[in-house]
């Protein structure tokens, strides 16, 4: 059964629009002219290292930071100027920010109390809202009697009592321990298909940002490098900072000429043009979409890798295989922990082909850093 706080969310979630937005400290660039569209009800994740401006730009939405220039409007309207409590935006903070006086209940009812909400109001909405986070029961709990997990809980959930337009979350599992983060992926990821909130997260772990997003920002020097799926970020990186961000990989350098792409005087076998027509390029080669060849193995849609495996590293499910290859370079090859598979993996020193499918070979531009 939906509930009223869900009806409510969905029905009424508006798009954010960010134009031309900029923000400067002293000498320090921290937003260069940003422009992002985020569509009605759709999950965001602002995804970067350290000082690449992402979780400026969730201030400025929020509305703790004001920006030297541009637009952001929540639907039709402008709220650059509207101070922090007049934007109907909820935020989870990576501290939680909670009461540590106050027990769950009045945590969670703060923001109704200060809309000056019924008190009757209040207390149906805040057991519903529990509800929805899996907290029954734990409104007198006080806040130090809670485990991470429960107090990011009920961080979420003051953020979504008051049913607000926009939804923010800055880096908010960063404290927890792998298992418990990993479960509150998903959970936040199925809260957000319940409730159909425009939401927008800051990460700076890529992983967290692949399971949760809609689409994901990835940031780097106060610019947004790529916006994309999560699929097509992995799969078809715009840059290379972008290809080495985004999940484990290798570089190698090719060379572009118009008719051929060339590795150390080989000609690789493409899926689609380089987006550039000549140049030096990068080849991107994810681990896991390298075949280990036995001999006489080939085919004329894998590109061919010969080198001598140089370290072999058990990761539990998978061992990973490092490769110097004849021609140069270093590449690494995953290979799931199955008996056969094992059987037939060369020994360090050994000798070793590695293929690589024209749809799997992607190529980034040199020049393509912000």
């Amino acid at each position: 059964m939906v509930s009223a706080v869900e009806r409510s969310a969905s029905g009424r979630s508006p798009p954010l629009t960010i134009r031309g937005v900029a923000k400067q400290y002293g000498s320090t660039v921290a937003l260069h002219d940003l422009d992002l569209d985020v569509a009605p009800a759709e999950f965001v994740t602002l995804l970067g290292p350290s000082g690449s401006g992402k979780t400026t730009l969730l201030m400025i939405l929020a509305g703790f930071v004001r920006p030297d220039a541009g637009s952001v409007k929540v639907g039709p309207e402008e709220i650059i100027a509207t101070p922090p409590h007049k934007r109907n935006v909820g935020m989870v903070f990576q501290s939680y920010a909670l009461f540590p006086h106050m027990n769950v209940f009045d945590n969670v009812g703060f923001a109704l109390r200060q809309r000056r909400v019924p008190a009757a109001e209040i207390a149906e909405r805040v057991q519903r809202v529990l509800a929805l986070v899996h907290l029954d029961g734990y409104a007198e709990r006080r806040v130090d009697q809670l485990s991470g997990g429960q107090k990011q809980r009920v961080a979420l959930a003051r953020a979504i009592v008051f049913e607000p337009k926009i939804l923010l979350m800055d880096e908010p599992l960063s404290a927890l321990d792998k298992k418990l983060r990993e479960q509150m992926q998903i959970e936040i990821r199925h809260l957000h298909e319940r409730l159909g909130m425009t939401t927008v997260y800051v990460t700076h772990d890529q992983r967290e940002a692949i399971t949760m997003s809609d689409r994901i920002a990835v940031m780097n020097e106060g610019r947004i490098v790529q916006l994309d799926t999560p699929k097509q970020l992995y799969a078809r990186p715009a840059t290379r900072f972008v290809a080495e961000f985004i999940g484990e990989s290798s570089l190698l350098p090719v060379e572009v000429a118009h008719d051929a792409t060339r590795f150390d005087g080989q000609t690789l076998k493409l899926a689609a043009a380089p987006r550039s027509a000549t140049g030096r390029q990068w080849l991107v080669v994810r681990p896991e979409k390298l075949q280990i060849l036995e001999p006489g193995m080939g085919g004329p849609a894998l590109n061919i890798f010969e080198g001598t495996v140089k370290e072999l590293i058990y990761q539990g499910e998978s061992f990973l295989c490092y490769v110097t290859l004849r021609q140069g370079g270093e590449l690494a090859v995953r290979n799931y922990s199955r008996g056969e598979m094992l059987a037939r993996l060369p020994g360090v020193g050994a000798p070793i082909r590695l293929g690589l499918g024209a749809e799997d070979t992607t190529l980034v531009a040199e020049d393509a850093r912000p």
